[in-house]
């Protein structure tokens, strides 16, 4: 199943989930009200909200997360005495009633509810006697919690609501685990990026800087320093995005290195509008770009040549442009690297495609030009506003 078609199937699940939930209670709190009137609007709009607070601490799963929150948050929803929240054969959220023989009997129901996979009623119902009903959390096929409610009296509309507000805690917790996935996904994919610092390439630089030693010593001293600048940044642990700044900074770097070795051979235009400096980007998102285009563009051919990287205002957005003069790649080979697992040459660019499509949508990933003998040109499109990942931000700590 693909990334898309998961998304796809939780959202649908967690939607169907939703709004019966908000069927079901905005029947039993409009007090008899026959119409869609104001009173079930209302009722509606409290469902709405109380599910909304509670999903935001169900996303942590039943082992983490801000539990009794969501259990007080669900009991709101099911207008119910006492909700509680089993993982493993315990409580781990309770709101309303707390004495031991209410966590017990919890206890003892989600126990049956786990081996049966099916929703349990201890008690009376429609109106006779104190009851307790726990309805399994199922999420990709393994009771995962049982939610449980306890009523007096025990009404047969809160058994229904009880079996439905576990399916929708079920997809919440299924969307928690995407986005843990997708976290671990992109760490993985920025460790992947790291290796791609090939063994081939600090041997050229340290070999160079070598070369400098006797006969430039202060150039020496320079590019020292630029090395430790470019591994740093590389290697760095805070965050997954930087700013294209900081990323130019390491570029510089980089290409200070690369110059050291190619001489004249290298020709490096930049053209960046400084409203764009502050742009909030993936970490590592550019440099491997312009690593690919000495290395597969220029290094292959004898003459060397050139690169521009070009970085402007587009609106909402900011368009970032880096291409060079070399030897190309036929189309079609570069459309198959692009759309499949690949190993070795030209990994770093698919790398920074899929994490651009996973953070920006399907349209944001990177726009390649090139053919063979005829160079390439690679662009991207980062959205201006981020608030979400400025607040991740962290410095990379470069020289400047």
């Amino acid at each position: 199943m693909t990334e898309a078609t998961a998304w796809a199937a939780v959202l649908g699940a967690a939607s169907g989930a939703l709004i019966t939930v908000l069927l079901v209670l905005a029947r039993r709190l409009a007090r008899g009200g026959g119409d869609l009137g104001s009173d079930a609007e209302q009722a509606a709009y409290r469902a709405l909200h109380e599910a909304g607070l509670a999903a935001t601490h169900l996303r942590g799963g039943l082992a983490g997360g801000d539990l009794d929150r969501a259990a007080r948050h669900l009991r709101s929803l099911l207008g119910s005495a006492t909700v509680a929240l089993v993982h493993e054969g315990r409580v781990v959220a309770l709101d309303g009633e707390t004495s031991d023989a209410v966590q017990d009997a919890a206890v003892s129901l989600a126990a049956r509810v786990a081996d049966s996979g099916r929703r349990q009623v201890t008690g009376g119902t429609d109106g006779e006697g104190k009851g307790i009903v726990g309805a399994p959390i199922i999420v990709d096929g393994r009771v995962v919690g049982v939610l449980v409610a306890v009523a007096d009296p025990m009404r047969a509309a809160l058994v229904r609501a009880v079996g439905e507000v576990a399916d929708w805690c079920a997809a919440q917790l299924a969307l928690g685990e995407l986005d843990a996935s997708r976290a671990a996904l992109a760490e993985a994919e920025l460790r992947s990026l790291r290796a791609q610092i090939s063994p081939h390439f600090i041997y050229n630089a340290l070999t160079a800087i070598a070369s400098f030693i006797t006969t430039e010593p202060a150039r020496a001293r320079e590019l020292v320093l630029e090395f430790a600048d470019f591994t740093r940044y590389s290697f760095r642990r805070q965050g997954e995005f930087t700013t294209l700044a900081e990323e130019l900074r390491s570029i510089h770097s980089y290409l200070e290195l690369e110059r050291a070795r190619f001489g004249d051979r290298l020709q490096v235009v930049l053209r960046i509008a400084p409203e764009t400096l502050a742009t909030v980007i993936p970490f590592l998102s550019v440099q491997p770009i312009v690593e690919n285009a000495v290395r597969h563009g220029l290094e292959p051919g004898e003459r060397g040549g050139g690169i521009r990287i070009e970085a402007r205002d587009d609106a909402t957005h900011t368009e970032i442009l880096v291409e060079d003069d070399g030897v190309g790649m036929d189309p079609e080979a570069l459309r198959t690297l692009l759309n499949t697992e690949a190993d070795g040459a030209h990994v770093g660019i698919r790398n920074v495609d899929l994490r651009l499509r996973q953070l920006y949508g399907p349209a944001g990933g990177l726009v390649v030009e090139t053919n063979t003998g005829a160079g390439t040109l690679v662009r991207m499109r980062v959205p201006k506003s981020q608030p979400q990942h400025d607040l991740a931000l962290h410095t990379g700590g470069v020289r400047t």
